[in-house]
């Protein structure tokens, strides 16, 4: 008797401790199909790296409240790209300051000789920021530093060698994204300095030697350069180099947003094919947005759903910001000139309900809590789609023609009064000429993310209604489908 009522109290326990995770994910506004951490405050993600079969997910983390704190790394892993598990905060700060962005390799072959007994060392690159050094006014206080993982990201252990790459005096020195380069065998750093990249290279990741610098006279320079990213992608059965540069203000809609550029790279020195401004993603929430590293033929990327002009405002009680859905990259070209285009993951498709009904056209004003949209409409003529409550609060998103521009309008979207740059509406532009348009449309709890014309053109924007959104209203668009998705918590 003793035995079965021990075994009814842990049922009983599992339940509970099952039931309570499940409900603090089902809080106002929380996202339920991205990513965002239990508790606390999050931003740029970082260190992302695929291996032995797992997406691992390190960001910028405060354990200590929802407002920017002392920075660690967190910590989250993925079979899927949607089910996220989170695990124990993975890095620390330390006497060398916080532990600021930056990536993670797979170090194969061993270069840095951190590997033992067979193991394939994992190696994180961050940037050590010394508070006390930005406080006195140095120029010199964020320095890049080096850990290690034997046991697949687990546990770290710190480079007594810290920091391996020393500020030469510039203040923002920072967010080291590290690569692979074959064709010399070498790693190479693309390394945020101030309001333009320099680049770095190095045989066993210790040691580093300064290669080039770009971007001085070339994109938007309406803020600091951050998060860097340098990956290859192919058109037309060339290879190109894409440069992610994240800028901190200046963006298209105001605050923080993701540039890009398109060239060649040598291993040596990175030079553009042109001079234009280009965006990744046009709306006011996606920002600090790189990809995954070590991922065989997919080019996946991921920002932080947030935008610093009033990230630190928004009205979450427990968490602040998640992350973007992932987003799979490719070129193309539009009269004569080459962009980066992004669609979400096909993986988003694994959380469709099966329920009978599940795709059908709007007819009905029943919107689901969280699901894909899709909307097929003539650009030779305004349209729009509206998400709204009964309390009145509404987004609505659509096509302007006089613009030729999409836009996202959350001025009546519930709760914007914590930031005057909150209420706006945000525009994007076309990229193809075609008679139709094809919008689809990612909802969430708290988000929508667009992507129009198989994803020329991407907006991503947040809202924090007072209920959620659960009827809807078209306007001139000729054939629209929804589909349901099921939460991931």
């Amino acid at each position: 008797m003793k035995k079965i009522t021990t075994l009814v109290l842990l049922l009983a326990s599992c339940l509970w401790h099952f039931a309570s995770a499940q409900e603090q994910y089902r809080e106002q506004y929380r996202p339920q199909i991205h990513f965002s951490p239990k508790e606390h405050w999050m931003n740029d993600p970082n260190g992302m790296i695929y291996f032995n079969g797992t997406y691992h997910l390190f960001f910028q983390y405060y354990p200590g409240g929802i407002t920017p704190g002392p920075m660690h790394w967190g910590h989250a892993v993925s079979k899927d790209l949607m089910h996220w598990k989170e695990l124990p905060t993975a890095l620390y700060p330390d006497s060398l300051g916080y532990i600021f962005s930056g990536s993670a390799v797979v170090d194969s072959n061993n270069t840095s000789g951190f590997g033992k007994n067979g193991k394939i060392p994992l190696v994180a690159i961050f940037t050590s920021h010394d508070p006390k050094g930005e406080k006195a006014g140095s120029d010199k206080t964020e320095n890049e530093s080096l850990a290690y993982s034997l046991d697949s990201g687990l546990t770290w252990t710190k480079y007594s060698g810290n920091p391996v790459l020393k500020n030469p005096g510039i203040r923002d020195f920072r967010d080291p994204k590290v690569m692979w380069y074959a064709k010399e065998k070498k790693w190479v750093m693309t390394l945020a300095t101030k309001d333009h990249i320099t680049f770095y290279s190095s045989a066993d990741l210790k040691n580093w030697k300064k290669e080039s610098e770009f971007g001085k006279e070339g994109g938007a320079h309406g803020g600091v350069w951050e998060c860097p990213d340098l990956f290859p992608l192919t058109l037309y059965g060339k290879t190109y180099w894409v440069l992610i540069v994240n800028l901190n203000p200046g963006g298209p809609n105001g605050g923080s947003a993701t540039q890009y550029f398109i060239g060649q790279f040598d291993g040596n020195k990175f030079l553009a094919i042109d001079n234009q401004t280009k965006w990744l993603d046009y709306g006011p929430d996606e920002y600090a947005g790189v990809t995954w590293g070590n991922v065989s033929n997919r080019r996946l990327f991921l920002g932080w759903m947030a935008n610093w002009s009033y990230s630190q405002q928004v009205p979450t009680v427990k968490w602040r910001n998640a992350m973007t859905i992932p987003r799979e990259l490719a070129l193309f070209e539009s009269n004569g000139t080459m962009y980066v285009k992004s669609t979400p993951v096909k993986e988003l498709s694994s959380l469709q309900k099966k329920s009978a009904g599940n795709k059908k056209s709007l007819k009905s004003k029943v919107l689901p809590r969280q699901c894909l949209i899709g909307i097929n409409a003539n650009a030779g003529s305004d349209f729009s789609i509206t998400l709204s409550n009964r309390a009145g609060e509404k987004v609505v998103i659509g096509y302007d023609k006089a613009k030729d521009q999409y836009f996202i309008d959350r001025e009546k979207s519930g709760k914007v009064d914590f930031a005057e740059s909150f209420a706006k509406v945000a525009y994007a532009p076309r990229f193809t000429k075609e008679v139709n348009s094809q919008l689809l449309l990612v909802v969430d709890q708290s988000s929508i993310e667009l992507f129009a014309d198989g994803g020329r053109t991407v907006m991503t924007s947040i809202f924090f209604p007072s209920t959620p959104y659960d009827h809807f209203a078209l306007k001139s668009a000729k054939e629209t489908q929804l589909i349901s998705l099921n939460s991931v918590w």
